[in-house]
C-alpha cells in the first residue's frame, strides 16, 4: 500500500502551462487538477495541455465540472451540447424507460468526449432534490423525487462507465432545498437530521454500491452539526461512511467559496479550511480560481501550509484516501477523437441522449 497521500486538486492560470503551474503540478501534496472554460481554446489545444501536465504527474488526476446545460465547460469544437439534467426528469414523467435509456446515452457521450481529450473525471451527476427554491442547482438537479434522481443518475452514471470513467455524487446530503449560493453566501438548511435523511441523502444510500466519489456541500444543517457538511465528521464518517455504507472517495467542495470560507463562525484561511476538511474525512480538497490571482499565492499557501500542518501533526495523511483517489483514474485507453466519431456505440448513443 502506498503511503503518499496527495490530496489537492488545483487550477492552473490559463490555457497553457507556465513555470508556476509546473511547480505546482509536481509538488508531491498535488494529486490534481480542475479544469475550467478559461483552459479551452480547442479540442487539440486541451489534449496537448493535459499531456504536458501528465507528463510531470503520470498520476494525475484531471478533473472537470462538465454536467450538461449550464454546467458545461467545453462547447465547441466538436463537443455535443449535453441537456441539463432536468431534462431527463421531465422525460422520465412521460416515458420513464426512455429516459433512462437517454440518460445513459448522455453519460457515454459526455465521458467518452472527454476521456478523448484525456480528462480522467467529469464532477458528475447532481444528486440534489429540485425543490424549486435553489437557483444555484435549479435545472442541474433531476427531479424533485429521490427516486427518480436516483433511476436517472445511475442510467447516467452507466454511461460514463462505458465510457471508462469514474463519477461523483454531489452535493452530499443535498443543496437543493436552501436558497443561498454557497458561492457567495453561507447556506443553513434547518431541517432535522431525519427529514434530510428521508429526502435529499436517499439517493446516496440507494447508491453506494455505485458511487466512485461524493462532493459534499458547503452547506450547514445546524440541526447535525455547527459545521458545513465539507467539514463535519458527523456527515462524513458517521453518516456517510458508517450509517450509508459508502467506500469512495470524498472531494471537498471549492475551498474558495464563500461557503467555506467561515468555520465556527470564524473566518478562515485557504490552510485552515483546507485542514479542516481533512480531518473531517475528505480524502481530497479542491482549491479553485486561484492560480490567476496574486500569483497563485493562495495556491502555493495551501500546499506548504498543509505540508507544514502534517509534520506538526495538525493532520495526518492517510494511504487509504491515496488508493480511493488512484481508483478514480480511468482503468482503460480511450478512443482518439477520430475513432470516437466513426464509433457506432457513440453514434447511436448521439441519438438517443435526446429521447
Amino acid at each position: 500500500m502506498t503511503s503518499r497521500h496527495a490530496p489537492v486538486i488545483l487550477d492552473i492560470a490559463g490555457p497553457s502551462l507556465h513555470a508556476d503551474d509546473r511547480r505546482r503540478l509536481a509538488h508531491p501534496f498535488t494529486g490534481g487538477v480542475i479544469l475550467f472554460a478559461r483552459h479551452w481554446q480547442d479540442r487539440h489545444q486541451l489534449t496537448n495541455l493535459v499531456a504536458e501536465m501528465k507528463a510531470i504527474r503520470e498520476d494525475l488526476l484531471v478533473c472537470v465540472d462538465h454536467e450538461g446545460g449550464r454546467v458545461q465547460r467545453f462547447r465547441t469544437d466538436g463537443f455535443t451540447h449535453i441537456p441539463p439534467m432536468r431534462h431527463y426528469g421531465e422525460m422520465w414523467m412521460k416515458d420513464a424507460l426512455t429516459a433512462t435509456d437517454a440518460a445513459t446515452a448522455a453519460g457515454f457521450v459526455l465521458a467518452s468526449e472527454l476521456r478523448a481529450c484525456g480528462v480522467d473525471l467529469s464532477f458528475t451527476p447532481v444528486l440534489d432534490l429540485d425543490w424549486g427554491s435553489s437557483g444555484v442547482i435549479g435545472d442541474r438537479a433531476f427531479h424533485a423525487d429521490a427516486r427518480v434522481v436516483t433511476m436517472l443518475a445511475k442510467s447516467l452514471m452507466m454511461g460514463l462507465l462505458q465510457a471508462g470513467m469514474a463519477n461523483c455524487g454531489k452535493h452530499f446530503p443535498g443543496h437543493g432545498f436552501v436558497k443561498a449560493d454557497s458561492h457567495t453566501e453561507i447556506p443553513v438548511d434547518k431541517r432535522s437530521k431525519k427529514a434530510v435523511l428521508g429526502d435529499d441523502a436517499k439517493p446516496y444510500q440507494w447508491l453506494s454500491s455505485s458511487l466512485k466519489s461524493v462532493m459534499p456541500a458547503h452547506v450547514i444543517y445546524p440541526k447535525v452539526d455547527s459545521r458545513p457538511a465539507g467539514f463535519s465528521g458527523t456527515w462524513l464518517q458517521d453518516i456517510l461512511r458508517v450509517d450509508l455504507g459508502f467506500t469512495g472517495a470524498v472531494f471537498s467542495d471549492d475551498l474558495s467559496m464563500e461557503g467555506a470560507r467561515v468555520l465556527d463562525g470564524k473566518p478562515v484561511s485557504y490552510v485552515e479550511a483546507g485542514v479542516a476538511a481533512l480531518n473531517a474525512g475528505c480524502d481530497m480538497v479542491l482549491l479553485c480560481n486561484q492560480s490567476q490571482v496574486n500569483g497563485g499565492r493562495a495556491v502555493d499557501e495551501l500546499l506548504e501550509g498543509l505540508a507544514k500542518g502534517a509534520a506538526r501533526g495538525q493532520w495526518a495523511t492517510n494511504p487509504h484516501s491515496e488508493l480511493r483517489r488512484r481508483a478514480l483514474l480511468p482503468q482503460t485507453a480511450p478512443l482518439p477523437w477520430d475513432d470516437l466519431m466513426r464509433h457506432v456505440p457513440y453514434q447511436q448513443a448521439l441519438e438517443r441522449m435526446e429521447g
